[in-house]
């Protein structure tokens, strides 16, 4: 990094004073980082970053930040180029870690991971997406009614973290017992990925995600032998049932996927509803043309509070085919960035990025990632979600008022709210 961020007087920030693969930069209040890859976009071409030798660094080895709208979604939908093998994330999953805990759908490409979407996407039956319809709105409205009735502080553990947390646990079937020490295994896996660690940290805290996520496989383990011999109407029962061409999930396979569906599913979800209630609040206008039609507004309002958020900034990509993208020829073992955070904000495709509207349109945001074999998995499931837990908050009374500023996590792989004060009064204003 070559001049301070926190630029004043007549100094103007340039292109090259960005380095993303500086942990400091990850550490910038969010507008600085936007108005950052408004820089970039600027560019002829994709710029590498080079993490420095002998630092303590979480960017890895060097990589090309794709920040354009076009070219991440490119990126995002030509797999025999960008791989997603060997891992997503920094660092990648060792090899060694994939075969204990078993390798996550984000981590595959080809037939491999057809193989493996294809048995999870058969088992999301109509029946199965009505009956899990039917309970978000209920869940939901529980939820809110204990909010009305126990007044909490912190709307991240009373309701933004709960709601998506009781859908997945009820979809898998996982008996109550269980989901307290779930919820506990989840924070503690996902709370400082993509964070620079410092002192004995460095050491406690990986061997205390890798502890939460061996937790998380027991019990999924265990449940998938029991559901063999007992299966109910879940969708555990069904992904370890072979189906018709004889195809189902191993007890490995299941761990991963389930790991995968909890610390993402509940993670990234919890994230968008904490941001988009705080978008609400903060923009009255928007919120209340939401609440003069709420059917008609909410799929144009969960879209925008995705794209205005951005609940995970990036995943990584290996190259395997040379191939020419935004100005600049990619060789093969080379890495890139998928920027969404920046592609989200993209002047070229959305009229005035920093304006949160619920009713833009069209809204071609990569908030789910940028479409082809990788898109997100679960999106009807957070949209289900976001919308259920807003029809109840917009549309009660007394509900809550005088949100306080979001605690934001410092990363630079997701958009984590720590926590979000509110109170309550007799109206949301």
């Amino acid at each position: 990094m070559t001049v301070p961020y926190q630029l004043s007087g007549d100094r103007v920030l340039r292109a090259a004073d960005v380095d993303l693969a500086d942990p400091a930069f990850w550490r910038l209040p969010r507008p600085e980082r936007l108005r950052a890859f408004a820089l970039l976009r600027e560019l002829d071409a994709p710029v590498l970053f080079t993490p420095r030798a002998g630092a303590a660094r979480t960017a890895g080895k060097p990589f090309h930040a794709l920040v354009r709208h076009a070219d991440v979604r490119t990126a995002s939908r030509t797999p025999q180029v960008f791989a997603s093998a060997p891992g997503v994330t920094t660092p990648e999953p060792a090899g060694w870690a994939k075969a204990l805990f078993g390798n996550s759908m984000v981590n595959m490409d080809g037939p491999e991971h057809a193989a493996l979407r294809r048995i999870i996407s058969r088992r999301f039956t109509p029946r199965l997406l009505a009956d899990v319809e039917e309970n978000v709105g209920r869940l939901a409205g529980r939820l809110v009614d204990e909010l009305i009735a126990e007044r909490p502080r912190d709307f991240i553990p009373s309701a933004a973290s709960r709601l998506p947390l009781e859908v997945i646990c009820d979809l898998m079937g996982i008996p109550k017992a269980y989901r307290a020490r779930i919820a506990e295994q989840i924070d503690h896996a996902s709370e400082h990925v993509g964070v620079e660690r410092r002192g004995r940290a460095r050491l406690r805290i990986p061997g205390r995600g890798l502890a939460s996520l061996a937790r998380m496989q027991f019990v999924m383990g265990r449940l998938a032998r029991e559901r063999r011999r007992h299966p109910g109407d879940d969708l555990v029962s069904a992904l370890v049932s072979a189906d018709i061409d004889g195809e189902a999930l191993s007890g490995q396979q299941l761990g991963a996927f389930f790991s995968l569906l909890l610390v993402a599913g509940v993670e990234t979800t919890r994230n968008a509803i904490a941001h988009g209630l705080f978008l609400l609040d903060r923009h009255p206008e928007q919120r209340e043309l939401l609440r003069s039609d709420f059917d008609q507004y909410i799929g144009g309002a969960v879209d925008e509070i995705v794209r205005h958020s951005t609940p995970i900034i990036q995943f990584r990509r290996t190259v395997i085919a040379e191939c020419a993208l935004g100005g600049r020829t990619f060789l093969p073992g080379e890495k890139v960035a998928l920027i969404y955070a920046s592609a989200n904000r993209d002047e070229a495709v959305f009229t005035h990025p920093d304006r949160f509207d619920i009713t833009r349109s069209p809204n071609p945001h990569l908030g789910y990632g940028g479409g082809g074999p990788h898109h997100c998995l679960g999106a009807h499931l957070a949209r289900l979600e976001m919308t259920a837990l807003f029809r109840e908050l917009i549309g009660r009374r007394p509900v809550m008022r005088n949100l306080g500023d979001p605690e934001l996590v410092d990363s630079n792989f997701d958009n984590r709210v720590g926590s979000l004060p509110f109170t309550f009064g007799p109206t949301f204003t």
